[in-house]
């Protein structure tokens, strides 16, 4: 895996090329968690009881935890690995404000 990673609009957005198998994987997982976000509006629309509906956002929370794990773990292994190769140590500033951000 290759960081394919770079800044446009004066360097305020980032952009990384994903390859396909990477891009297919997370929007599927992205697919699949629509569809669960709308099948709790369902729920709350068709007056279902709190205690289904709150078990439903528990795995809506779950898919959405093993996203960024992925994310995570593909960053980690490619555009952070790439960035301290060349010297770049602000990278490992950036993961650990990510990782504190995502601790909350």
């Amino acid at each position: 895996m290759v960081c394919q990673c770079n800044n446009k609009n004066n360097g305020n957005i980032k952009y990384k090329k994903r390859d396909a198998e990477e891009k297919k994987n997370l929007i599927t997982r992205l697919s699949r968690i629509e569809g669960q976000v709308r099948g709790l509006r369902a729920m709350v629309d068709d007056d279902r009881y709190c205690v289904d509906i709150l078990i439903q956002v528990s795995a809506v929370q779950s898919a959405l935890n093993s996203f960024n794990k992925e994310l995570l773990a593909r960053h980690i292994k490619t555009c952070v690995v790439e960035d301290i190769k060349k010297g770049n140590d602000e990278a490992i500033n950036e993961l650990c404000e990510l990782l504190k951000k995502q601790m909350k």
